[in-house]
């Protein structure tokens, strides 16, 4: 049986692309941008900005709160784009648990790349000392339903062309890891 994807969460380590692709995805579906890290409290941003790494307990209340901007998309029958890490399989299942057909795009990227990335950001609290910690904390959803796993370091174009394609169709794991 197959699933039409309600609502989708673009996910990965910091520096992997999540915001521009689920920014990107959004314009293209029609959809309406979640960002997760305004969704962050204070505590959470400083406790980053110091290149402290966040607890399952510093994510919980975040993790509801951006499932419940979920809820409210679907329940005005938006289809949100979330941009979220959602790190751990258990985080994912939480935000499963607030809509239905919840699909994730996994932005899968090798180490060294995102610390690069992150590097060489220059406005964002999140530094580059944190990227060990989300690859820690990574559980790759590839065996996961309703999940298409990205090669993050292909173009943004060629991402969210694949994003787009798959969460607008019926719906089966994928792994899209070539370069494009």
């Amino acid at each position: 049986m197959t699933r039409q994807i309600s609502s989708v969460v673009v996910m990965g380590v910091a520096g992997c692309g999540k915001s521009s692709v689920a920014r990107a995805v959004a314009e293209r579906v029609g959809g309406v941008l979640i960002e997760g890290d305004a969704f962050h409290p204070p505590e959470n941003v400083d406790k980053m900005a110091r290149g402290i790494p966040l607890t399952d307990e510093d994510r919980a209340g975040w993790l509801d709160r951006l499932g419940a901007e979920l809820e409210r998309a679907a329940s005005r029958g938006e289809r949100a784009v979330l941009a979220c890490s959602a790190l751990k399989e258990r985080y994912r299942d939480r935000l499963r648990a607030a809509t239905a057909s919840l699909g994730f795009v996994f932005l899968d990227l090798p180490q060294s790349e995102a610390l690069l990335r992150v590097a060489q950001r220059e406005d964002h609290f999140m530094p580059a000392s944190l990227v060990e910690s989300q690859f820690a904390a990574l559980e790759p959803p590839v065996t996961e339903p309703l999940t298409l796993t990205v090669d993050g370091t292909r173009t943004l174009a060629s991402i969210v062309t694949d994003a787009v394609a798959w969460c607008t169709s019926a719906q089966t794991p994928l792994s899209l890891m070539q370069a494009a």
